[in-house]
C-alpha cells in the first residue's frame, strides 16, 4: 500500500514538472487559465505529490522495506560526500555566480547528485524507485533544456564569486542542517554514520 501510495506521488509531482518541459502545452494552459492561477495549480499539485511521495513512503518503509541488495557500509560515506556539492549547486540555483555559469542548470546538478548518491547507499526497492525516479527526472530535464529556447528557469541576474562564496556558505550550512537534524529526527535515519 506504502509503496503504491509513493509511486502515486511520484506520479502526481513529475507530472506537474513535466508539464514545465511541454512549453507549447504549458503556454497554451496558462492563456487559457491565466498565469497566476496556473502558478496555484502548479504548486498545490506539487505540494500534494510531495505529500503522497513522503506519506507513501514513510507507510513503506513502517511495513518493512524490501532488499534489493545489501550496499558495503563504505557506500554511505560516498553519499555524505556527493550531498555537499548537491547542496552547494541547489543554493547556486538561487545565489548565480560562477557556479551557475559553469554549470547552467545547478539545481540539477545537485538533484542528480543528490538522487546518485541515496541509490549508492540504499538497496531497497522502495529508495530505488524514490532515488532512481528523481535521477531519471533530472536527466529528461536537462535533455529538455537543451530543445527549448527559453532559459526555462526565473532568471536571477548574474553575480560573481561573492555569490559562489554565498553559496557554498549556505549549501553547507543546509547541508549540516539536514545531516544533524532533518535526517535523523524527520527522515528517522541517522545522515552521518561511522
Amino acid at each position: 500500500m506504502g509503496l503504491a501510495t509513493m509511486i502515486f506521488g511520484l506520479a502526481v509531482f513529475f507530472g506537474a514538472h513535466t508539464l514545465t518541459t511541454m512549453r507549447t502545452q504549458r503556454a497554451a494552459l496558462i492563456a487559457r487559465v491565466g498565469d497566476g492561477p496556473y502558478k496555484a495549480a502548479y504548486s498545490v499539485v506539487s505540494l500534494i505529490g510531495i505529500v503522497l511521495i513522503a506519506y507513501g513512503f514513510s507507510q513503506y518503509r513502517a511495513a518493512g522495506m524490501i532488499e534489493v541488495w545489501d550496499p558495503p557500509r563504505w557506500l554511505r560515506h560516498v553519499n555524505n560526500l556527493l550531498l555537499w556539492p548537491a547542496f552547494i549547486c541547489i543554493a547556486a540555483a538561487y545565489i548565480p555566480g560562477d557556479i551557475k555559469r559553469v554549470l547552467k542548470h545547478p539545481m540539477l546538478v545537485g538533484i542528480k547528485l543528490w538522487a546518485f548518491g541515496h541509490l549508492l547507499a540504499n538497496g531497497d526497492l522502495g529508495s530505488m524507485i524514490l532515488f532512481g525516479s528523481f535521477l531519471a527526472w533530472a536527466v529528461y530535464d536537462r535533455i529538455s533544456l537543451k530543445r527549448r529556447s527559453d532559459p526555462g528557469a526565473p532568471d536571477f541576474g548574474m553575480g560573481g564569486r561573492d555569490c559562489d562564496t554565498l553559496a557554498v556558505v549556505v549549501g553547507t550550512l543546509l547541508y549540516l542542517a539536514i545531516g544533524f537534524w532533518f535526517h535523523p529526527y524527520v527522515v528517522g535515519v541517522p545522515a552521518f554514520v561511522r
